[in-house]
């Protein structure tokens, strides 16, 4: 045992002595015992040299970064004199017209008017928009139709729905929350998918319960839960929807 000790002691002297050479030939070594040479001077200017090149790097790219009109933007530094830049792009274009007192309105919405979502939110926000080429605009996509529909005053109902027709799930959202919705036509969407046919006939008043019915029965978990969830349901049909699947036992309890 004294010889495994002594041994184990003797391997941890090696490492020692070999990490302090190792250590002797490091530049702070040498330089804080002065043993550096110009060789080792070199280097270390040549160290120097490369990191103050990257710290200048650094600091000319915050500059420019604050002459961005994202930086701008974020730290309300925005004028009248970034508008041009402002309107490359359609979120820069709505907050700039939001933010900036005396910003050209048309101008700002033309390039807002480029994404569905600014556009709903120029409408919505930013007194002076022309809500007609807002609602254009927005309506390009379903999801930001139903909210033009829900939140801009003076939206036109019938066109915001027409463009949520093309989403089963707006449809039913559509039904489900704006006055003035086309139940009949909202329905008639929504049925192309059994989930939103389910819902739309549990939450939607007026909705035609058997058309929904028949839509929500082409997939066993939705005739399942159409059974269970919806007033005035044919259950046989339901049950007959799940025969041969995990959800018909559901019917027997």
């Amino acid at each position: 045992m004294n010889l495994n000790i002594f041994s184990r002691e003797n391997k941890m002297l090696d490492k020692i002595k070999k990490n302090a050479e190792e250590a002797k030939q490091t530049f702070r070594y040498k330089l804080n015992n002065g043993l550096l040479t110009l060789r080792g001077l070199n280097m270390s200017f040549s160290i120097f040299s490369r990191e103050n090149k990257m710290l200048d790097k650094i600091k000319k790219s915050a500059e420019e970064a604050k002459q961005t009109v994202g930086y701008k933007l974020n730290n309300g530094l925005l004028t009248l004199a970034d508008e041009e830049e402002a309107c490359t792009r359609a979120k820069w274009a709505y907050w700039f017209a939001h933010n900036v007192k005396g910003a050209n309105i048309e101008k700002c919405q033309e390039a807002a008017c480029k994404e569905p979502k600014w556009a709903y939110l120029f409408a919505r926000n930013v007194k002076g928009a022309n809500i007609e080429k807002c609602q254009e605009a927005a309506c390009k996509n379903p999801g930001w139709a139903y909210k033009f529909a829900l939140n801009v005053k003076g939206a036109n109902i019938a066109k915001c729905q027409e463009a949520a027709y093309k989403d089963p799930y707006w449809a039913y959202r559509f039904a489900r929350d704006i006055k003035g919705a086309n139940i009949e036509k909202c329905q008639e969407a929504a049925c192309k998918d059994p989930e939103w046919a389910y819902y739309f006939a549990k939450n939607v008043k007026g909705a035609n319960i058997e058309k929904c019915q028949e839509a929500a029965c082409k997939e066993p978990i939705w005739a399942y839960w159409f059974a269970r969830a919806v007033k005035g349901a044919n259950i046989e049909k339901c049950r007959q929807a799940c025969e041969g699947t995990e959800y018909a036992c559901n019917f027997a309890m």
